[in-house]
């Protein structure tokens, strides 16, 4: 994103899509889509079998009256990892097994906004009208109490985004 797309924030600050995308959170900046219909909004992390797979889902359930859901990845997993599926059920009452699997970027429709899900190495470029980098750490392999934080953080910022596409 250029500086001059950023038009309401001090382009002293603005650098880039992460300034402008922290300014954003703090509802500085909405973005302007150009798209038929509802944006789509891609979640991409790595494997596609955690983080994006709980945005997708948390998306559909909170925020399906203002954008599309996807989740992708670059290289997948055999599975949706078993943690997640379990309290997303617990919690949200969502079963990732029978409404969603893994993806690879190109079997998803080109989306207008990607959400980098914290890849903690390089994250794929998938072209988009916006993106944002919600840097979260990958919960795999940890406590249940860490898996639900990440849920609840997804949650706050699917919340959050939906604010910003209305």
């Amino acid at each position: 994103m250029s500086k001059d797309r950023c038009p309401n924030i001090d382009n002293g600050k603005c650098i880039g899509d992460m300034a402008c995308n922290d300014m954003c959170r703090q509802g500085v900046y909405k973005p302007e889509l150009k798209c038929s219909g509802k944006p789509k909004v891609a979640f991409i992390c790595v494997h596609n079998s955690c983080r994006s797979q709980m945005a997708e889902a948390l998306g559909k359930k909170f925020a399906s009256n203002v954008f599309e859901s996807y989740s992708a990845g670059t290289v997948l997993k055999d599975h949706i990892n078993p943690d997640a599926v379990r309290l997303m059920k617990q919690v949200h009452g969502i079963d990732m097994e029978l409404t969603q699997y893994n993806k690879l970027i190109e079997d998803i429709p080109e989306p207008e906004v990607v959400i980098y899900m914290g890849c903690n190495v390089s994250c794929p470029n998938v072209s988009s009208q916006y993106t944002e980098n919600w840097g979260l750490d990958d919960p795999s392999g940890k406590s249940d109490e860490v898996f639900l934080e990440t849920i609840r953080m997804i949650e706050e910022k699917i919340h959050r985004l939906k604010e910003k596409l209305q």
